[in-house]
């Protein structure tokens, strides 16, 4: 198989990977990803935020890993805490609070801008699996638009494309034609190309860099994650790459505004927030104020912006534009 998304500098993988387990990695419990369901058809926020009290031994991307999430939501989440040195007895925000992104719910989603992955089972819109992803960095960006799975590959072989080995080559460290399957294989053991063949859904052997731009455009999961949706999805499964920084979702009666801006996403002003089919409909009250402290904040974690009337809920179902 090709593969294009090699985020390390050679053997400084090795210094990487070794200092990554002294801080804790070894310890990690398998984490797979939550099933969460929609009471409600016009509901798109799931999950509940909730603080864990760290030990001396953990990271914040120890917390992220057993939680399914990233290095972005922990950052984001908890900007005063230190990510590697949390410290025994802190208060870490473990950000499990998510809005759906505004697109028909089917097969897999990737929004690029949060860095993750939805997964819709066939026939059950109201159902969703949410995965932690890495996506490309630079020049290398991972593309937006509509694919599917073409084929899915276990044990796969990586064979660095001519543009990954340049790149390497121009740091001294000189790639080989191929990586067999193996610890050191950074597709990890389970790999799935897309009808764009030069990008991959697949795991890693760099676990460590999930939720960040660090990809050469493929789609990294954690490598419980990726074995888990394999098994799911099937070939001709179709995936949405999208790239929604700014989300807003019912939960009920409760208008929930979600910001993952990043460093390269377009700032929104707090009226450009909040679409104005939703900000303008009878019935619905926005709380301007809240809107533009999340809008401000950009904590990656859903605020309560908004509230709409009783006789108003049947108009919103889904909320897609």
């Amino acid at each position: 198989m090709n593969g294009i998304d090699l985020g390390g500098r050679g053997r400084s993988w090795l210094a990487t990977a070794v200092c990554a387990s002294l801080l804790g990695w070894g310890a990690i419990e398998d984490a797979r990803a939550e099933t969460f369901r929609l009471e409600n058809a016009g509901d798109s926020v799931v999950g509940v935020p909730f603080y864990f009290t760290a030990r001396a031994k953990d990271t914040l991307l120890d917390i992220a890993r057993q939680n399914n999430l990233g290095y972005a939501d922990m950052r984001q989440a908890n900007p005063k805490v230190d990510m590697w040195v949390p410290g025994e007895g802190t208060e870490v925000m473990v950000p499990s609070f998510f809005v759906l992104p505004n697109v028909p719910r089917e097969g897999i989603v990737i929004n690029r801008a949060e860095k993750r992955l939805y997964y819709y089972p066939p026939n059950n819109p109201n159902e969703v699996r949410i995965y932690t992803i890495s996506v490309g960095k630079d020049a290398m960006g991972t593309p937006l638009g509509s694919f599917k799975i073409i084929e899915k590959r276990k044990d796969p072989i990586w064979t660095p494309g001519p543009n990954v080995r340049a790149s390497h080559a121009a740091h001294g460290d000189i790639l080989p034609a191929q990586v067999p399957p193996g610890p050191d294989n950074p597709l990890g053991r389970y790999a799935m190309r897309l009808s764009n063949p030069d990008y991959l859904i697949h795991g890693t052997s760099m676990p460590w860099g999930l939720g960040m731009e660090v990809s050469g455009g493929c789609i990294r999961m954690y490598p419980e994650g990726v074995e888990e949706l394999f098994g799911l999805a099937s070939v001709d499964t179709p995936v949405a790459i999208i790239d929604q920084a700014y989300k807003v979702g019912w939960l009920g009666n409760d208008l929930y505004l979600e910001v993952q801006t990043g460093e390269k996403s377009e700032r929104k002003s707090a009226r450009g927030a909040i679409p104005e089919s939703v900000a303008n409909a009878e019935g619905v009250v926005i709380d301007w104020k809240a809107v533009e402290q999340a809008v401000e904040e950009d904590s990656g974690v859903p605020q309560l912006v908004g509230h709409r009337s009783q006789s108003a809920q049947g108009s919103y179902l889904p909320m897609i534009f």
